[in-house]
């Protein structure tokens, strides 16, 4: 929690929050004010796409971010499976208001399974390298 000026009294900043905690609909921001000089803005804000996730899609979008949108890396740090991290990922875009394509989560599907077939040795490299191009 990080301390604001509001005149001369110290208040304590809280995060703001985006969604109505009677009806679970989005929040408008309709007051903005400066705790420096007073100065007061009234009208109708939004913080923008990011505001829309829940805090525990928050946490997977900074690793996603730190791992450099690299799956497998993000599959290391936090001990989940490939389709894991991309279900989580598809649940970022689309609660961010994007569409996500149901045939792109298929086939990240097909191609981990493909790559599960690989490590358990039920295929060949070269086998899962003509699977994979197929796809």
């Amino acid at each position: 929690m990080a301390t604001q000026f509001n005149g001369r009294d110290p208040v304590a900043a809280h995060q703001v929050l985006t969604r109505c905690p009677v009806c679970g609909d989005d929040l408008r921001i309709v007051r903005l004010e400066c705790p420096a000089c007073g100065s007061a803005l009234h009208g109708n804000f939004t913080l923008g796409r990011l505001a829309r996730l829940t805090r525990e899609q928050l946490q997977f979008v900074e690793v996603f971010i730190r791992c450099r949108g690299k799956i497998k890396d993000v599959e290391e740090e936090l001990g989940i499976s490939y389709p894991t991290v991309v279900a989580r990922l598809n649940e970022v875009v689309q609660a961010m208001g994007f569409e996500v394509r149901q045939e792109d989560a298929e086939l990240a599907g097909r191609r981990q399974q493909v790559l599960d077939e690989l490590a358990s040795g039920g295929l060949t490299a070269a086998e899962a390298a003509s699977r994979l191009r197929a796809l």
